[in-house]
């Protein structure tokens, strides 16, 4: 009995100790700010996804939930006051001109790459889903590859740190 006392004290020392060490080894704890949102076209060309100047942040926490939010640098406003009362145009603009998603996250850093639980995201097919992207990580700059658009672009996502 006091063997799996002490087992079990044991435990949770290791557990409150051991989790410090284990956000710092995710380097991807903390807030990242969009520095760019592009797409590589299908001849290696890498052009601006979201316009010149897009707007976002990643947020990746140390229990293991993120948060990432890309807007386009042009967002066209509704005449209308109320939201509900767009124009079909305005709609399609509003939600192409935007990439949202959040959940849970993990890294392998083996394989390079950060898989995201997704929650819920701009794009309803993407709601409880897994995907799994590979990362670079150079300083305190963080990008990643989504898999290939039907049109054959691959759009990528690039944050700086914010200190």
């Amino acid at each position: 009995m006091k063997k799996t006392l002490l087992n079990g004290i044991l435990c949770i020392v290791i557990v409150i100790i051991g989790k410090p060490a284990l956000a710092q080894s995710n380097l991807l704890v903390g807030s990242w700010r969009l520095i760019a949102a592009d797409k590589i076209l299908p001849d290696g060309k890498r052009v601006a996804d979201y316009g010149n100047v897009p707007h976002g942040i990643a947020i990746f926490t140390t229990d293991g939930h993120y948060v990432v939010e890309i807007f386009g640098t042009e967002r066209t406003k509704f005449t209308s006051v109320e939201r509900a009362k767009g124009t079909p145009e305005e709609y399609k603009n509003a939600v192409l001109s935007q990439s949202c998603h959040f959940g849970t996250y993990s890294i392998d850093n083996i394989k390079g790459t950060v898989t995201f639980n997704i929650d819920r995201a701009t794009y309803p097919n993407q709601d409880q889903t897994l995907q799994v992207r590979p990362f670079t990580l150079k300083g305190d700059t963080l990008s990643w590859r989504v898999p290939a658009r039907t049109d054959g672009s691959i759009p990528v996502s690039v944050f700086r740190r914010i200190q």
